[in-house]
């Protein structure tokens, strides 16, 4: 495999190493080249430096931004810049040059120091600044997040697709694909098991409550138990019907209406029971991943979340290799802690990095990717895979996503295929039921449907993906040489 010759400023790599590593990783690996660290005097495909005036002969050569470096959580988003192709946070006071790319003698210089971009996107390095609503979410309002549709762009991933594309125009090789059998982008779809059973004098309530007395029918039928939100055998045939396979996850922690009421909302089925062990081992036979719903306080403590785990393999008789919280509860102050617990407890990949209301991806990548600890210096070993829809999003939340729904995810759907990337979706179980939650279900069958319809998408579950992309990023690693910084 060749490599991909990349000169990196010395004093920058001194000072800010990993965090300079682990950036060009996610970048060179996602696009799919090889790499070879070489000096600076030396001819490259990229330098990455704060003199671009004194590189030698180079395809790209990029303006580091030292001072960004220094600093990088003061800096603070104002809107999304665009030239030449290219889109890109613009931050508070920042002073806009005239031209930020062309062509000079051959070499495509940038003005732009792209790799802290990516770096400040990836990281989530204004989060904090954010103030937080129930249950740890980030509340965005009036921020440019919404304003500008951000969280859509998926700037990281675009800026990488921006120097992938770069690159081949100036001649370079191309990079070994993304996804498998000639596939240009990749598709998967979670279901979060929260209420497959219902507490049959609460929930005609909470349907009357949201639906209206117009839905009395459906209501008595459930306090009756007619109606169920027990539905696994439907989706499997649901699913069967688009050629598909997807994961379901299930909570191992049985909560209770009295732990709901002191601020525990954990579902209250037991995973243990007979009837869960059936659908458990008939999902597993019929090709369906089982993951972890990691309960609502697990991310307190690594033990808590491992005895889940444990518990579920044992329920499910296999191991378990994917995590989603609860409520997408993690660390509100610290998220890097729970993402730190779940590479202890030994998950290949989780999914819990998203915004709650707002479609999207939080981090701004619609590839995969290997999170980065700020405070240890290092580069995570738990793949992170993130969602950009959650039904609950085009419906309860619908205001916070104003606009045609179809179009919206549609939106999302053109954009994982221009960047070679992956739409990781979550359909909660409990929504089958087309009379109790109208539309839900189809608008994730158009989703699918439009997917197809594109060519070219990799329809899969998340660990097939996860998989699939671990096994190419060690392939790349062990073929490169150089950017190992960070790497434990």
């Amino acid at each position: 495999m060749k490599r991909l010759r990349i000169a990196l400023d010395p004093e920058l790599v001194n000072d800010y190493g990993p965090e300079v590593h682990w950036t060009w990783r996610y970048l060179l690996a996602g696009i799919g080249w090889a790499w070879e660290e070489v000096p600076l005097q030396a001819d490259t495909d990229i330098v990455w430096t704060t003199h671009p005036e004194q590189t030698a002969s180079s395809r790209l050569v990029i303006r580091a931004n030292p001072r960004a470096w220094r600093q990088p959580s003061a800096y603070r988003l104002s809107e999304v810049g665009s030239e030449s192709g290219l889109a890109y946070p613009r931050y508070l006071g920042e002073k806009q040059a005239q031209a930020l790319v062309w062509m000079d003698n051959g070499r495509l210089l940038c003005q732009r120091d792209l790799a802290f971009d990516v770096f400040w996107l990836l990281t989530g390095q204004e989060e904090a600044r954010y103030p937080r609503l129930r249950h740890g979410f980030l509340d965005l309002s009036g921020s440019p997040y919404l304003s500008e549709r951000v969280l859509r762009q998926a700037l990281a991933s675009r800026i990488a697709a921006f120097l992938e594309r770069s690159l081949a125009d100036l001649g370079h090789q191309p990079p070994i694909p993304r996804w498998p059998g000639g596939n240009r982008a990749a598709a998967a779809v979670g279901h979060d098991v929260d209420y497959p059973q219902v507490i049959r004098w609460l929930e005609p309530l909470r349907i009357l409550k949201r639906l209206g007395q117009r839905f009395a029918r459906p209501a008595f039928e459930v306090l009756s138990g007619r109606r169920t939100h027990w539905h696994f055998a439907s989706w499997m045939a649901y699913e069967a019907e688009l050629g598909v396979r997807s994961a379901f996850y299930f909570a191992s922690r049985k909560g209770s209406l009295l732990s709901y009421a002191l601020g525990r909302p954990d579902p209250f089925y037991d995973v243990s029971r007979q009837n869960f062990r059936q659908v458990l081992h008939y999902l597993d036979s019929e090709g369906f991943e089982i993951g972890l719903h990691a309960s609502y306080l697990a991310y307190r403590d690594g033990s808590w979340l491992m005895a889940e785990k444990q518990c579920l393999e044992e329920a499910s008789g296999r191991s378990v290799a994917g995590v989603r919280h609860h409520y997408w509860h993690l660390d509100s102050n610290d998220p890097e802690h729970t993402l730190s617990l779940h590479e202890r407890v030994g998950f290949k990949y989780d999914s819990s990095l998203i915004h709650d209301r707002c479609l999207g991806w939080r981090r701004g990548s619609t590839w995969p990717f290997y999170p980065f600890h700020q405070a240890e210096r290092r580069e995570m070993g738990t793949l992170q895979i993130s969602i950009a829809w959650m039904d609950d999003q085009l419906f309860r939340l619908r205001s916070s996503n104003p606009g045609e729904p179809l179009e919206q995810l549609y939106g999302l759907a053109d954009r994982v295929v221009e960047q070679g990337g992956c739409l990781l979706v979550d359909v909660h179980d409990y929504v089958y039921d087309e009379v109790l939650f109208p539309s839900w279900r189809a608008t994730y069958r158009c989703l699918w449907e439009y997917l197809a319809s594109l060519g070219g998408v990799w329809f899969a579950t998340p660990f097939q993906i996860a998989n699939h992309w671990s096994s190419r990023y060690t392939r790349l690693r062990k073929a490169s040489h150089g950017l190992a910084l960070g790497i434990h």
